[in-house]
């Protein structure tokens, strides 16, 4: 299934079947690793994620995640001012502090991240010291970690990676001589990870685990004979650190559509070993549901006009999505980051001549944009809003990670998430 090796052509563009890569440095528009605690947050029931960075950082929590005034969040902000930054107060006697304050107010919290705005260099403080410092302080209730959720060092979809990256040192080993069991990375949401329950154990897999679990006191265990699932695309550091342990990766499309799904449930159930009648006893049923249920939404994105700005890393495997099973024509796909390992499946799938852009020069990338005059274009906020005024119909990319849209079940919805701005559009024209 690996697509074959891609050379390097003279104007700085991959080339292979008929794709070309070109690469962009230049000024970007993404948000920083801290917006994936607005759903990480969720997911992990038990734990807490205190952002260590400036009102900036807290206004940029409070605002993407909509909490309302009444609610009890699941994170917060420890709030670094200038007296911590010139020296005149010790910043870990004010985190010590305020860590102390949130697990006696909090005293359900089991799992703590300390998560960085800012390097190291800029805050001030050595998280990773301080973390293990809390750690030993306040176990065996409470575990601390940390990770950068710096927009210097990370887009936004890589928040969740060096979330997950930091939490795999924890997972226990795996006993000898264990049996084979599968562990499905990256978060999704409960309905999602429900539905692939049921479809894994029609199948026959019964050893199976999710990272991130839903409580921290349930981690999985990893070892030589864990066969690790991608459920998302943007996760290298954490698939890279569960291979240190001995796991095994699966290749594999993602679960995006009908198709995405399908290749995805197939590849899992031949390392398994499952055979043909009981991989369609178990996926039959709710495939041929998806197919009818995203037929609707095909009119009404047939040959429309496609331009990805580079933002989630999602791109590649919903442009394969929505150009295979929906009939969209692809002008540009933008991603941040291209991992080739991990999306050769993907690529393969694409349709011939794909133009592919890794990185952002924005500036380019818009002007490429306006001359095409796409139907729809999938970019993030800082864009999205300029382009609507120039008389363009967008879709926030972020989006596509606060909505549940991986696997049979969530095919349709995610087919009218792209639907629905052109339908608003052409409510407004009419």
């Amino acid at each position: 299934m690996n697509a074959p090796a891609h050379s390097l052509s003279a104007h700085g563009q991959r080339q292979g079947r008929d794709l070309q890569v070109t690469s962009e440095r230049g000024q970007r528009e993404v948000f920083c690793g801290l917006t994936g605690i607005i759903w990480l947050h969720r997911k992990i029931q038990d734990a807490f994620f205190l952002v260590v960075g400036s009102r900036t950082c807290a206004h940029l929590i409070q605002s993407a995640a909509g909490v309302m005034i009444f609610a009890e969040p699941r994170f917060a902000t420890a709030i670094i001012d200038e007296r911590d930054l010139a020296g005149l107060a010790d910043v870990n006697d004010e985190l010590d502090r305020v860590v102390a304050r949130l697990l006696e107010r909090r005293p359900d919290i089991r799992l703590l991240f300390l998560v960085g705005s800012c390097p190291s260099e800029v805050i001030k403080l050595d998280l990773s010291r301080a973390a293990a410092r809390l750690s030993r302080s306040f176990a065996p209730d409470v575990r601390v970690l940390n990770y950068s959720g710096s927009g210097i060092e990370t887009t936004f979809t890589q928040g969740e990676d060096a979330c997950l990256a930091s939490l795999v040192p924890c997972l226990p080993a795996e006993p000898v001589g264990a049996r084979p069991s599968l562990l499905v990375v990256g978060a999704l949401a409960e309905v999602v990870e429900d539905q692939f329950r049921r479809i894994f154990a029609e199948m026959g897999i019964a050893r199976l685990r999710f990272l991130p679990p839903q409580r921290a006191g349930d981690l999985p265990p990893v070892g030589p004979n864990t066969l690790i699932l991608l459920a998302q695309p943007f996760l290298a550091d954490t698939t890279r650190a569960l291979e240190e342990r001995g796991a095994t990766r699966i290749v594999a499309p993602f679960p995006l559509g009908v198709e995405g799904t399908t290749l995805w449930l197939r590849a899992a159930a031949e390392a398994w070993g499952v055979d043909e009648v009981h991989f369609k006893a178990a996926t039959m049923a709710a495939e041929e549901r998806a197919r009818r249920a995203l037929a609707r939404y095909r009119s009404q994105l047939a040959d429309k006009t496609i331009f990805f700005f580079p933002d989630s890393q999602l791109e590649i495997p919903l442009a394969r999505f929505l150009a295979r099973e929906l009939s969209m024509r692809l002008i540009e796909v933008g991603t941040p980051y291209l991992h080739r390992q991990h999306l050769d499946v993907e690529l393969e799938l694409l349709p011939a001549g794909t133009r592919l852009t890794e990185g952002q020069h924005v500036d380019n990338q818009l002007d490429r944009c306006r001359e095409a005059s796409p139907d729809l274009v999938v970019c993030g906020l800082g864009l999205a809003n300029p382009l609507e005024a120039e008389g363009f119909t967008t879709k926030w990319s972020i989006e596509l990670l606060f909505t549940p849209i991986q696997g049979y079940e969530q095919a349709a919805d995610l087919a009218e998430l792209f639907a629905r701005p052109l339908v608003r559009r052409a409510r407004l024209v009419a």
